[in-house]
């Protein structure tokens, strides 16, 4: 059943997202004067296909791993004289790159539109509530403390814990001083000036330097290579929620199961729990619950991932996260929700600053700085499509707002093949007077198939990696 719902998830994911990048070419084609013949949604044998009243043949196909729209254009075809005016190579500069540019630009809207649906619904998210920093670390130089809550980050408001997250992210490719500021004393989490009416206390600058540590840009666990430390009160050993095609689904744990022992050791709370788990990366052992009143035992196997930074061992992980008791749950969380048009400015910033970190960290990767596992292919964007389904509207939205930027952002390379590549060679027919040669044009497209078929083998080789543990 997980493996169906992600499968499913894939396909709507990239059919969906493809469709608006088509429709992007699509539509200013035709506002611009340019004839279509032909939009379809997939590669391959056509598994559905109709001719539309406006001429267009519109055609769903078998591989559902881009899509292609065919306008009217003699390098493709004899066009017969009456047509030439609505033939692609026949309009001006100007024209092609606009239809070229439609596509990403509508996927980037897309996002927009996506994060600004869940601005106004509300977005869900942990207060940046931080415990006692790492003996020795950056953040314990810093100044860092517990009960420290975070509320912005080099001047970007941070008001969840992953907002926090991202900006650090973002902030320690830049190799510099990164000011943090706090409210101190937030153990159980301080007011929402904004909902409250409280005024806003002022708050404590901390400092975080990693101008000598080049190395954290290429750590995917940022957060715990500064020796920041997320505040977690104490829970007790409840299962809350089960993520799906992970070890605990696979184990049969459900939401609403209390963890009594691991091989005859009693669980505490919690924190116990995850500590037992993360010493046993890919090892079997039963573990003794309560279910509705009566006891059982299961066999449960972590998966096995990275441990924190400066660790030489990996750690277990089975996808399982806690209950957490409403009144803390009150505490410690918290909704970000605006009117609409304050959410659709909020959707572009969020787009604007996605895209300008995926463009950082695919700079980095090319100078070797950061690292090519970055790369993922369809198997991970299928899995995390499953999880995101699974785990609600709110995540399966966000996750479709960041494989459109994404779509959006790698078209726009200048890459023969791509939509940037094409891009690239129309500014160079506007500089120059007059198009690129056939011979030129054939060899860039040659070095981009090249460099694509490249990614792509990359990406399946993380993919397969990464499902192999």
């Amino acid at each position: 059943m997980d493996s169906l719902i992600s499968v499913v998830a894939f396909v709507v994911t990239l059919g969906l997202l493809i469709t608006v990048h088509e429709f992007g070419h699509f539509w200013v084609a035709r506002r611009l004067g340019v004839k279509v013949l032909r939009f379809s949604v997939g590669f391959g044998r056509a598994l559905w296909q109709r001719k539309g009243g406006d001429g267009v043949e519109y055609v769903i196909a078998a591989l559902p791993l881009g899509g292609y729209v065919k306008m009217l254009d003699e390098r493709e075809g004899e066009v017969r004289s009456e047509e030439l005016p609505f033939a692609f190579n026949r309009k001006p500069v100007g024209t092609r790159i606009a239809i070229v540019l439609a596509g990403p630009l509508f996927n980037l809207a897309f996002a927009v539109l996506a994060y600004a649906v869940m601005f106004m619904v509300g977005v869900p998210g942990a207060k940046p509530v931080l415990d006692q920093p790492k003996p020795a670390s950056l953040a314990a130089a810093g100044g860092f403390q517990k009960g420290d809550q975070v509320i912005s980050v080099d001047g970007q408001p941070t008001p969840t814990l992953s907002a926090v997250l991202l900006a650090l992210m973002d902030r320690v490719m830049a190799e510099d001083v990164i000011r943090v500021e706090v409210l101190p004393d937030c153990e159980m989490g301080c007011a929402d000036s904004a909902a409250s009416g409280v005024e806003r206390r002022l708050g404590k600058i901390r400092l975080l330097d990693v101008r000598n540590s080049p190395e954290l840009a290429n750590s995917t666990l940022v957060f715990e290579s500064l020796g920041l430390v997320a505040l977690r009160p104490v829970l007790p050993a409840v299962v809350g929620q089960v993520m799906s095609g992970s070890a605990a689904k696979q184990a049969g744990l459900q939401a609403g199961d209390r963890l009594l022992a691991a091989e005859g050791e009693p669980i505490t709370d919690w924190s116990h729990w995850r500590g037992i788990v993360e010493r046993r990366p890919g090892q079997t052992f039963k573990i003794r619950i309560e279910r509705d009143g009566s006891q059982q035992v299961l066999e449960i196997t972590p998966a096995i991932k990275p441990g924190s930074a400066g660790a030489t061992q990996s750690v277990g992980f089975i996808g399982a996260l806690a209950h957490v008791p409403e009144d803390l749950a009150r505490g410690l969380q918290v909704v970000v929700r605006y009117g609409p048009l304050a959410a659709l400015g909020a959707g572009f910033e969020k787009t604007w600053d996605m895209s300008l970190l995926t463009l950082r960290v695919l700079g980095r990767m090319l100078v070797g700085k950061a690292s090519l596992d970055n790369i993922s292919g369809p198997l991970t964007i299928a899995q995390v499509a499953g999880q995101a389904a699974s785990a609600g509207s709110i995540a399966f939205i966000s996750m479709l707002a960041l494989v459109s930027l994404s779509l959006g952002v790698l078209n726009l390379l200048p890459v023969p093949v791509l939509d940037g590549g094409h891009v690239l060679y129309y500014l160079i027919e506007l500089i120059k007077g007059s198009p690129l040669s056939e011979g030129i044009q054939n060899v860039g497209q040659q070095v981009g198939i090249a460099v694509l078929l490249l990614l792509m083998g990359l990406a399946l080789f993380n993919d397969f990696s990464r499902l192999l543990g």
